[in-house]
């Protein structure tokens, strides 16, 4: 589920093809993202699933893998 969501976004986001995000794909470098792409992306994950991120953890993710264990990190709280 997770997973679904944030390819639905980064596709808005980024515009980018679904087909290209995999675990091991990267924001940066990958998907072209900088630290604007990376603010709404946070943001919508927030608004969808219901929970804040914090800022110091967020800074530390560079690949949708660590992404989806920050959010089921966040979510389980």
């Amino acid at each position: 589920m997770e997973l679904e969501i944030l390819k639905k976004i980064l596709v808005e986001v980024l515009g980018v093809d679904a087909s290209e995000i995999h675990e091991d794909t990267t924001f940066l470098k990958d998907l072209g993202a900088d630290s604007l792409d990376i603010f709404q992306v946070v943001t919508r994950l927030e608004e969808e699933l219901g929970v804040t991120f914090e800022a110091s953890r967020v800074e530390k993710v560079e690949t949708v893998g660590e992404a989806l264990a920050l959010i089921k990190q966040t979510r389980n709280k």
